[in-house]
């Protein structure tokens, strides 16, 4: 059983992040807070290099592998962000990395892996696909495999985007955060927690792609179907490390439709000018089905990527 990283990891790995990442920003929105009847922050994690979140976890963990991790390289599989974020990071210090991506992966996000160096390789019907056949690849080519969920170091890095959070709005009532594998809600839970346990932090993942959600509902391993278009967001099968976590520290958990995800990059562009990929607006599409809970508190939404194609775009328009 991998061991959980803690709040002192995360405090770790923001040194090492601060030397490559600028915080970004927490901005509120007046049309955002006339909206929800309540005073929202954003946090722009789509304003990241790789315009997600994921990019703090990469940095920390590729930063810390032994010399001879780095030089036997590393393997991974991704949906997109969780790719660009480790081709992000082994570009920085000079690791080889191959990336695999399911069929009818995200068109701008394997672009921007490639850009980065990374191999990207196309293998299976989705996520969950492509990730069996990745650990296969990394055990006949001994290179490292990263999990995209499953990595204590990744964890504690995607965590610091919540530190960031309560350095700019110590005051803050309610932490929303999507959840696709479940690094960035287990990372914002350690860190909240830790700091004020009063905080409430919750998640949210599409409905249409539920199993993070039935495995923290029912407490235990659960798959399920994967019909959402939100890639980040899409997995058959849990991370059992971001879940044991979540049983922890995780307030509540709530289902959006695809279709609310596909509102809310709308309201994004409308109310903050800003532009998020499904998985990304997830924050905000809870907060609408969360109004009458929220209101009179001062609420976090984290934007966790801006990665959208053009063609899912346009459905969102």
């Amino acid at each position: 059983m991998i061991t959980p990283p803690t709040f002192q990891d995360v405090l770790r790995a923001k040194r090492i992040i601060n030397r490559h990442l600028q915080p970004t920003p927490l901005y509120n929105y007046p049309p955002l807070d006339r909206l929800l009847g309540t005073q929202v922050y954003v946090k722009h994690e789509n304003y990241q290099p790789i315009g997600a979140f994921k990019v703090r976890g990469g940095i920390n963990l590729i930063s810390q592998l032994t010399p001879d991790e780095k030089e036997r390289g590393v393997v991974t599989a991704s949906t997109g962000n969780h790719g660009q974020s480790v081709a992000y990071a082994a570009k920085l210090f000079g690791v080889r990395a191959t990336i695999i991506v399911p069929e009818g992966a995200n068109p701008v996000k394997v672009e921007a892996m490639e850009s980065q160096g990374a191999e990207v390789l196309v293998h299976g019907n989705d996520f969950d696909d492509a990730k069996d056949y990745c650990e296969r690849l990394a055990r006949e080519n001994g290179r490292r495999y990263i999990s995209s969920g499953d990595e204590p170091l990744l964890i504690a890095g995607v965590g610091t985007h919540t530190l960031e959070i309560l350095e700019t709005l110590p005051d803050v009532d309610v932490i929303i955060v999507p959840v696709g594998g479940g690094s960035g809600a287990s990372g914002a839970c350690l860190v909240a927690k830790a700091v004020n346990p009063a905080i409430e932090v919750i998640g949210v993942q599409s409905d249409a792609a539920p199993a993070a959600y039935l495995t923290w509902k029912n407490r235990t391993a659960t798959q399920s179907y994967m019909r959402s278009e939100a890639e980040g967001l899409a997995t058959r099968a849990p991370f059992m490390l971001p879940q044991r976590i979540m049983w922890q520290y995780l307030d509540d958990f709530i289902l959006v439709s695809d279709e609310e995800l596909r509102q809310a990059v709308t309201l994004y562009l409308e109310k903050a000018k800003t532009l998020s990929e499904l998985a990304g607006a997830a924050s905000l599409a809870a907060a609408l089905k969360l109004q009458d809970r929220i209101v009179g508190k001062k609420v976090a939404l984290i934007l966790s990527g801006g990665n959208i194609s053009p063609e899912k775009l346009r459905r969102c328009l």
